[in-house]
């Protein structure tokens, strides 16, 4: 099924080949005089990055191959420019828009009513950007239309960016538009006890945390919304990660590189500390504690879907580190030790080899949401 919430490498393999030209580094992309300038330091130092551009896999990058690479992810990207004007073409209008659930700017919902006598069960959808961008405008059409025609409602949420709040309060966002949508189920005609979340990257992330967190209704609260439960029926998450107590990734997924970093103090900052003391200390420990996914995970959890798109291979760059497939082992083995209902979905080898089992996204939440797609509809 398509997804525009994938971190692609071969888009990033794009944008840096397309740098390399305009920058007149390697000539060997595009030109009557294709490859002339190309001198083999440089096209090593490409292949040594980006090892995809190897078509014949020989290890030696030729500027035949790069143009060759080059000319295919051309005509990718005017599929995907294709595919995203359909995408715009057949948006949705949803039936409540910009709907505050919260008291900051942006926690807005977007709400699509499927119609029907009787409450609907409710897909989430959670956008990615990497806390620091994105938006509920980007939920996919597709997927929304397959909803509706179910007899599913849809929301798609905004919420704060890490430049509003620490990571842990921009979850909790996540968690008040969960709460905020059960003490209005009968004015939207939900189902309170069928809500499924799903999203990619950061929007995944998010999904699992609001699946395996305790629940964080507070009956005493002043506040009604925070009164009602948190807790999901699944969730769905694609390319997203395993936990967010980052600490915890070395051991994990691998060594993370410095020259990966976007600040000094990028870690500590995550969860709004100034200094690395901070983060070990009794406060900084619980609030890791708090968004350590994979220590959340408990037998009563609800049934876990992730995919990865990456194939399992050494990371060569942030995105796919923070979007690799050892996240979506590191789930698969906490919740086969729980006995938590996980399906994976892996690209390459791994899904061949049966590491994880293949499964649709739509008709895992389906499933477990106790809806029956109507005659005719498949799955994309």
């Amino acid at each position: 099924m398509k997804t525009r919430l994938c971190l692609n490498l071969t888009r990033l393999l794009a944008c840096v080949l397309i740098v390399f030209l305009q920058a007149g580094t390697v000539r060997v992309l595009a030109g009557p005089a294709a490859g002339a300038k190309a001198g083999p330091e440089q096209l090593q130092q490409l292949l040594k990055r980006f090892p995809q551009a190897d078509l014949n896999g020989d290890g030696v990058l030729t500027p035949e191959e790069a143009k060759q690479a080059r000319a295919k992810l051309a005509q990718k990207a005017a599929g995907k420019k294709k595919a995203a004007a359909a995408d715009s073409e057949n948006a949705i209008a949803p039936t409540f828009a910009n709907v505050a659930y919260g008291p900051h700017e942006r926690n807005v919902l977007d709400f699509y009513q499927a119609k029907s006598d009787k409450p609907t069960p409710l897909v989430i959808f959670i956008h990615g950007g990497g806390f620091v961008s994105g938006d509920k405008s980007k939920a996919d059409p597709a997927i929304i239309r397959q909803c509706l025609d179910a007899g599913v409602s849809f929301m798609a949420i905004n919420y704060r960016f890490r430049q509003h709040a620490p990571i842990q309060d921009i979850l909790r966002d996540a968690a008040r538009a969960v709460q905020f949508i059960r003490f209005h189920a009968a004015k939207y005609n939900i189902d309170p006890k069928r809500i499924a979340s799903y999203g990619g990257s950061a929007g995944a992330g998010t999904s699992l945390w609001l699946a395996v967190h305790d629940d964080l209704a507070d009956p005493k609260a002043a506040d009604p919304v925070l009164r009602q439960s948190t807790r999901l029926t699944c969730c769905g998450c694609l390319n997203g990660q395993a936990t967010y107590d980052m600490t915890k990734w070395a051991s994990e997924i691998g060594p993370f590189k410095p020259e990966w970093q976007r600040a000094p103090n990028e870690m500590h900052a995550f969860y709004g500390f100034k200094s690395e003391e901070e983060l070990k200390s009794d406060a900084g420990r619980k609030i890791l504690a708090d968004c350590d996914m994979l220590g959340l995970i408990t037998p009563d959890d609800p049934p876990i879907f992730m995919s990865c798109s990456i194939p399992n291979v050494e990371p060569t760059e942030r995105g796919q580190y923070v979007h690799h497939p050892k996240h979506v082992l590191a789930v698969q083995k906490r919740c086969e030790a729980t006995g938590v209902r996980f399906v994976g979905v892996l690209a390459g080898e791994d899904a061949k080899a049966g590491t994880v089992r293949k499964d649709n996204l739509i008709d895992f939440l389906f499933r477990h949401l106790g809806v029956q797609r109507p005659a005719g509809k498949a799955a994309n």
